[in-house]
């Protein structure tokens, strides 16, 4: 069984934060129900996927659309070191 170990802070409050409030997921919700967990999310939670999807809106009229995934970290680590600033 493979152990997962959070080298830094970051990480470890990464984890905290998106872990806050899971709901249960019912794959017969209604389409209202989607927006449940983000209505339902930490003030933090609900920045980190805004800036999430502008990012991914941002990329949208592009023909092949690269570095999402470094801007999704670039996000989340701005976001948890500004939550732990303050």
């Amino acid at each position: 069984m493979m152990t997962f170990k959070y080298p830094d802070i970051a990480t470890q409050a990464i984890s905290r934060i998106l872990s806050e409030k899971r709901s249960a997921y019912n794959r017969n919700a209604a389409l209202f129900d989607v927006q449940e967990p983000i209505t339902s999310a930490s003030p933090e939670v609900r920045q980190i996927i805004e800036r999430v999807l502008q990012a991914e809106k941002d990329k949208l009229y592009m023909k092949t659309p690269r570095h999402i995934n470094d801007d999704i970290l670039r996000i989340v680590k701005e976001e948890v070191q500004s939550t732990t600033h303050h």
